[in-house]
């Protein structure tokens, strides 16, 4: 673990978790065989499992689940109750009924670029790339990548506007154009 990393009373650290500098946590978070970069916080009721990886600088928010086979990039935020999915036809059982075990399904990854942020309920599929700067709103489900600099809404989330390079902020730009009318 890193220097000044602090680990709160009631966190579920796994030995095999690998944390980076200055790296928050809250209370009750469950962290197993995953990485945490440097100067990273991580909310409260957050898991993230196995073979998942968290970048430098990065805000996961409170009640968010990042399966395995996750990366987020450097400096992305996460807002609150966000679900990662890693199985595009989950199953208790085979088709004869027996337990599923990990040879009877196939774990897709799922890539977060550097600089995305993404809003608080949102759901994102298995296989897809959310690309640098880009902005998922609030509750959207993300089931196709979606582009560098996109700003995507909705469910399914569809296109709404791209970010320009010179924008600083969601809000900066809400208040230049208005907000985001309903599809």
């Amino acid at each position: 673990m890193g220097n000044d990393t602090q680990i709160p009373r009631f966190a579920c650290v796994g030995d095999d978790v690998r944390l980076g500098e200055r790296v928050r946590l809250s209370p009750f978070v469950n962290l197993y065989g995953c990485e945490i970069g440097d100067d990273s916080r991580v909310g409260a009721f957050v898991e993230v499992q196995r073979d998942a990886t968290i970048g430098r600088r990065c805000k996961i928010s409170s009640h968010t689940f990042i399966c395995s086979g996750v990366t987020i990039e450097d400096e992305v935020f996460v807002g609150h109750g966000v679900v990662f999915i890693n199985d595009r036809a989950p199953r208790a059982t085979t088709a004869n009924g027996a337990p599923q075990t990990e040879a009877d399904w196939r774990m897709e990854a799922t890539v977060v670029r550097r600089g995305a942020s993404i809003g608080s309920g949102c759901v994102i599929l298995c296989g897809v790339e959310i690309g640098a700067r880009a902005m998922v709103g609030a509750g959207a489900v993300v089931t196709r990548d979606v582009p560098q600099g996109a700003v995507v809404i909705g469910n399914p989330a569809r296109l709404r506007r791209t970010i320009k390079p010179d924008d600083q902020t969601f809000s900066d730009m809400l208040s230049k154009e208005g907000a985001p009318d309903a599809d």
